[in-house]
C-alpha cells in the first residue's frame, strides 16, 4: 500500500500510521484537497494518514472493521505542513486571506484551522460549516429524489391515459363484431388457429352450416385457413341435430299405411284385362 499523499508527509501503514482514503462526496473531496494545497484529482490510490485529523474529527467508541481508529461521517483533514503561502490556484478557487502570513514556523501544523472569512474578518467555525454543507446535499439529494418522482409519475400517468385510449378502441371493434359474429367465435379469435379448446354454441354450428352450403367444402376450408372463426367439418358432422324418434305404435300405422299405398299402386299398373279372356276362363 502506497504512502499519504499530503506534501511534505511520508507517512505510511509500515510505520504504523493509518491511512484513510479520500472521500467519494465531490463536495468533502474538494475541502480535503483544498486543505492539502495540492493541485490534483484523487484518485482510488490515494490516502491521508492519521496525523492530519484533529481529536475531534475521529469517533470516540466506534471502530473500524480492522480495529484502528474510525473518522466521523463529514471529517475534514485539517493538520497540514505546507510552505506559506498556498498555490495561486487553489487562493483563487477558495478565495480565503490568511493574516498570519510570516508569523508561523515551520513546525506549526494548525494554520488550516485558523483560516478567515474574505468578508467579515472573523474565525470560520468548520463544524457549523460542515452541518451546513450536509444538510444542503441532503436537501439536494431529496430535491433531486422527489424531481425524479414527479418525472415517473408523469411516464405513468400518459401510459394510463395511452392504456385508456387502447381499452376503448378494443372496445369498440368488441361491439362491432358483435354485429355479425357470436360470443364464442369471438372468443375464439384469441386462441390459435389450430387450438381444441374452442367450444362451439349451437347458433355457431348452424351458421357455419349455412356458410358452407353456400360457399361449397373448399370455400368453407379457406375461410378457417384465413383466421374467420368457424367450427372443423369434423365437428359439424358429430353435431348433427338427433332426428325425432315416434313411439312403436305410430311406427306400426306409418308401415300398414306404407304398405297399403304400395299395393294400391302396385294394382294401378297392372294391364286391364280382356273380355274373352274372362268368358273362357
Amino acid at each position: 500500500m502506497g504512502g499519504c499523499s499530503a506534501p511534505n508527509c511520508s507517512n505510511s501503514t509500515t510505520i504504523g500510521k493509518q491511512l484513510f482514503r479520500f472521500p467519494k462526496d465531490p463536495v468533502r473531496m474538494k475541502k480535503w484537497v483544498i486543505n492539502c494545497r495540492r493541485d490534483f484529482i484523487p484518485t482510488t490510490c490515494s490516502r491521508l494518514c492519521e496525523d492530519h485529523f484533529e481529536p475531534s474529527q475521529f469517533e470516540e467508541i466506534a471502530r473500524s472493521p480492522a480495529g484502528g481508529k474510525k473518522l466521523k461521517p463529514n471529517a475534514i483533514p485539517t493538520v497540514f505542513d505546507v510552505p506559506d503561502p498556498p498555490s495561486p490556484i487553489l487562493m483563487k478557487e477558495v478565495k480565503i486571506k490568511l493574516d498570519y502570513a510570516g508569523k508561523r514556523t515551520r513546525g506549526d501544523h494548525g494554520y488550516a484551522r485558523k483560516q478567515l472569512c474574505s468578508e467579515t474578518g472573523e474565525p470560520e467555525n468548520n463544524e457549523e460549516n460542515n452541518k451546513e454543507d450536509y444538510s444542503c446535499r441532503e436537501c439536494d439529494r431529496f430535491k433531486a429524489h422527489l424531481e425524479q418522482q414527479y418525472l415517473n409519475n408523469a411516464i405513468l400517468q400518459r401510459q394510463v391515459e395511452e392504456m385508456k385510449k387502447k381499452l376503448n378502441k378494443l372496445n369498440k371493434i368488441e361491439k362491432s363484431l358483435q354485429n355479425f359474429l357470436f360470443e364464442d367465435q369471438i372468443r375464439a379469435l384469441s386462441l390459435t388457429k389450430r387450438s381444441r379448446r374452442a367450444v362451439w354454441s349451437q347458433n355457431t354450428v348452424q351458421s357455419a352450416r349455412r356458410i358452407r352450403a353456400a360457399v361449397g367444402g373448399k370455400g368453407y376450408e379457406f375461410l378457417r385457413e384465413l383466421g374467420y372463426p368457424l367450427p372443423s367439418y369434423r365437428t359439424l358432422c358429430n353435431r348433427v341435430e338427433p332426428t325425432i324418434v315416434a313411439p312403436p305404435a305410430v311406427l306400426e300405422e306409418i308401415a300398414e299405411i306404407c304398405a297399403e299405398t304400395q299395393e294400391k299402386f302396385a294394382l294401378a299398373l297392372l294391364p286391364s284385362s280382356s273380355p274373352a279372356t274372362v268368358v273362357g276362363s
